[in-house]
């Protein structure tokens, strides 16, 4: 399994949502709807957006680094 790196294209702010994605099969559209609908039930959606954003490597940064 490939590690999960952040695309350097078709992303809006970060690239989680498109990373996450790409992860799991489905559309960046999808995956962004999900996310602002989780924004409505309490809880840490921003902040754990945020540390993702700083744990997923961005993709040309993972291809340098990979073997």
């Amino acid at each position: 399994m490939a590690a999960i790196a952040r695309p350097t294209q078709g992303r809006m702010i970060g690239g989680v949502c498109a990373a996450l994605a790409r992860r799991f099969g489905t559309s960046a559209t999808t995956m962004r709807v999900i996310f602002l609908l989780s924004c409505l039930l309490p809880g840490p959606q921003f902040l754990l957006y945020i540390a993702l954003w700083i744990l997923f490597p961005s993709e040309d940064k993972a291809r340098t680094e990979a073997w």
